[in-house]
């Protein structure tokens, strides 16, 4: 359990990181959500969070491709509530287009988003972590931390990255309680899969459910698109004490694709 934690979870408005946020509120932990959204639907997300927690969920709008509005956040989540004891990177985008073809402000957006917004949370986090002798940090990357595919030249780019920011975190604070970890998932129906179908239809000139089929179960032997209640769990198990010996690895869940 993770009674009273205060865990904060970048990009939980939406898809798997609403699923952790979800899943850590259960556990006990104290909710911090962040993201773009609907004020109705983010209220109603924090109501469910509270209840499921017993603490009052809370949100941050900071948007992670600006470093001073991360540092910001994490500044006013310190004062407001205390050190943040999870942190779970989980904040991201994606493109889909020919190298050639790629647009340079995409390319920005999504090193930004999906690379250096965690290593400006992490940098905020981690001296508090270690001061307490406490701390969990998981960084959700995908099989293309470890896989490529064609067209997606940034998005792949960012999570090779994450994968050595990873490690590199993890043996620096290895004596000090924090672990610091990777989940991996492979293809998961969230609002960012269904958002690049289009894209990757028309880039490879078939049909919408060709892609579902051909491209992107293709890769995954199970033939399943990945569970976002299967990723929140890791994350959790990576959190509670049952992980404590569990840092500088990368747990993936891809149905088998990055076993080929």
């Amino acid at each position: 359990m993770l009674d009273g934690k205060i865990a904060l979870i970048t990009g939980s408005t939406s898809g798997i990181g609403a699923g952790i946020a979800q899943h850590l509120a259960q556990q006990g932990a104290q909710v911090i959500i962040n993201g773009f959204g609907e004020q109705s639907v983010i209220d109603t997300q924090l109501a469910e969070l509270s209840e499921a927690s017993g603490r009052a969920a809370q949100y941050y709008g900071a948007d992670m491709s600006k470093p001073a509005q991360i540092r910001r956040m994490i500044a006013d989540i310190q004062n407001d509530h205390g050190p943040i004891e999870i942190l779970v990177n989980n904040a991201g985008i994606q493109h889909v287009a020919p190298i050639e073809d790629f647009p340079d402000e995409k390319w920005d957006a999504i090193i930004a988003i999906n690379l250096n917004s965690a290593f400006h949370c992490t940098k905020a986090v981690i001296g508090p972590m270690k001061q307490a002798g406490w701390g969990r940090i998981v960084n959700i990357a995908s099989a293309h931390s470890i896989s490529a595919s064609p067209f997606k030249s940034a998005y792949v780019a960012a999570k090779h990255a994450i994968m050595g920011l990873t490690k590199t975190v993890a043996l620096e604070v290895a004596e000090a309680g924090v672990t610091v970890n990777a989940v991996s998932p492979g293809y998961v129906l969230t609002p960012l899969v269904a958002a690049q179908i289009p894209d990757t239809a028309a880039a490879r000139g078939i049909s919408e459910e060709a892609v579902k089929r051909d491209v992107l179960l293709a890769a995954q032997p199970t033939r399943e698109f990945v569970e976002i209640t299967d990723v929140a769990c890791a994350v959790g198990f990576l959190c509670s004490g049952a992980g404590k010996a569990i840092t500088g690895t990368n747990i993936s869940m891809d149905g088998g694709w990055t076993a080929k």
